[in-house]
């Protein structure tokens, strides 16, 4: 079971997932208690291949509040920890055209270890997104409906 300490909430509305991996993330001591208090933000993060590595950069990881001189950059880059094989076939798939790999939250996994839940997506069309909006209405309509009718 995972708890989850950051979401990105907008990847979601933006994007159609296709695939998902978990990523291992290295971290510096006062991130792991910063991201522990929940005082991080995946709004505008982006996966970026750089060689044969995957960084997540533009992950904002507020500064531990009692970290000294020891504090973090809380924008820098950070390297996303996966085996060879696995970061082959996602730049692979990820360097086709239209495709994007984007992060869709931070957690931690059962043994207690920061993980991150890392998409191959495209992007949704204005379309798209308006039509997922209208379905979501009209579910929660219908939620209401049935909600009410117990009453």
């Amino acid at each position: 079971m995972s708890e989850d300490l950051v979401r990105n909430r907008k990847a979601l509305h933006a994007y159609h997932i296709l695939e998902t991996w978990e990523a291992g993330i290295a971290l510096q001591g006062t991130e792991v208690k910063s991201l522990r208090e929940g005082k991080g933000q995946l709004q505008d993060a982006f996966v970026d291949i750089s060689g044969t590595e995957l960084w997540l950069k533009q992950c904002h990881i507020q500064p531990y509040i009692f970290g000294t001189y020891a504090n973090h950059d809380p924008l820098r880059p950070r390297k996303l920890l996966l085996n060879r094989a696995e970061i082959t076939r996602i730049i692979a798939k990820a360097t086709r055209k239209g495709f994007t790999i984007v992060p869709l939250a931070i957690y931690l996994n059962a043994k207690g270890i920061i993980k991150v839940k890392i998409a191959l997506a495209e992007g949704k069309s204005l379309g798209d997104k308006r039509e997922a909006l209208k379905e979501r209405e009209s579910k929660r309509e219908m939620d209401r409906i049935r909600k009410g009718d117990r009453e």
